[in-house]
Order: structure tokens, then C-alpha cells, then sequence
């Protein structure tokens, strides 16, 4: 894929938000509804990757903050989380940050593009140290979590097995593995 033809911008309140569809009506309507709303409250960040020369949205994905919270009834997760920080060092939270939203048009699908962002927000947080998190989280939509699987995403619980969303992590410590 020639990315070269693409631009990349966050969203800011005067947006236009150009034609977008990635066959799911609840991630196109946050692009086109919320997405701006959500910049203007300081809620989520979203950022676009435009085709100019086709005047479309190629793909877009919107970050937040969050955090990983200690479970008690997940002492296994919890103790793979640890086993990488020095024991002075562990927290009954850890700072990370979300994935809100990631789509690609179904015009773009298939081409490694949601891939390719996965690794620039690895990058950004785990090289560039944008902000101070350890962990990208992520709900992903049961259809999507084959793909967060191979992008190195491990569960968080067991508890959400049979929900339309599992809740996901990546360690950014493992990162550029």
C-alpha cells in the first residue's frame, strides 16, 4: 500500500469530516456524530487518515486515557502483569491508554492499514513516550479480536468471554518485539 498518497491529521473543531464506511453503522456514526463532540469535551483524540486525491476517509481511530485496575478474581492476569515490574515499583492500577475507536473504509480494508496504525500508536506511546502509560487497552468487538490477537493484544479477564466486547491489552513494555 502507497501510504504516500494518504495524510494524517487529528481532529479539531472545525473538522470536515469527509465520506467514510466501514460496514458498522455504530463506527461510522462516531466519526460523523460524536468524534468532534468528543474532541471539544477533552474526552478522546481522534485522528484521520485521509486519501486526498479521492476526497475519502481512509481510516480513523480515536485514543483516550485509562487505566488497568487490580481484580482480585484475576490474581493469574495479575500476576503476568507484575512480573515485569520491580516489586517497589507495583501498583494496584497501571496507567495506559485506550483504543476508543479504530475503523478502516471498506473501500481499504484488507490492505494492512489498521496494522500499520496499531504499530504508530505502539511507537508513539512506547518510543516517543507521548504520555506516561504502560499498557494500550482496547474493547474490541468480538469480530475484531482475531485481528488484535495477531497485533500481540492479550485479554485482560475471562469474565467478558460471552460479551459482544473483550477487553484487551498490549504491554508497550514488549514493544518493538
Amino acid at each position: 500500500m502507497d501510504f504516500d498518497k494518504f495524510t494524517f491529521r487529528q481532529i479539531d473543531a472545525d473538522t470536515r469530516i469527509k465520506s467514510f464506511d466501514c460496514g458498522d453503522a455504530d463506527l461510522n456514526d462516531f466519526l460523523i456524530s460524536d468524534a468532534v463532540n468528543y474532541y471539544k469535551s477533552m474526552m478522546a483524540l481522534t485522528y484521520l487518515l485521509e486519501d486526498n486525491e479521492a476526497d475519502k476517509t481512509v481510516a480513523y481511530y480515536s485514543l483516550l486515557n485509562d487505566k488497568i485496575v487490580f481484580d482480585p478474581d484475576e490474581k493469574k492476569l495479575w500476576n503476568r502483569l507484575n512480573r515485569r515490574v520491580a516489586n517497589s515499583k507495583r501498583r494496584k492500577e497501571y496507567p495506559a491508554v485506550k483504543i476508543g475507536r479504530l475503523a478502516i473504509s471498506k473501500d481499504y480494508a484488507g490492505k494492512q492499514i489498521g496494522r500499520a496504525i496499531l504499530l504508530q500508536v505502539k511507537h508513539i506511546f512506547a518510543t516517543m513516550r507521548r504520555s506516561a502509560c504502560r499498557f494500550i487497552t482496547v474493547d474490541a468487538y468480538a469480530a475484531a479480536v482475531p485481528f488484535y490477537e495477531k497485533c500481540g493484544f492479550m485479554f485482560l479477564s475471562d469474565k467478558d468471554k460471552h460479551s459482544p466486547t473483550r477487553a484487551m491489552y498490549f504491554d508497550l513494555i514488549n514493544f518493538p518485539d
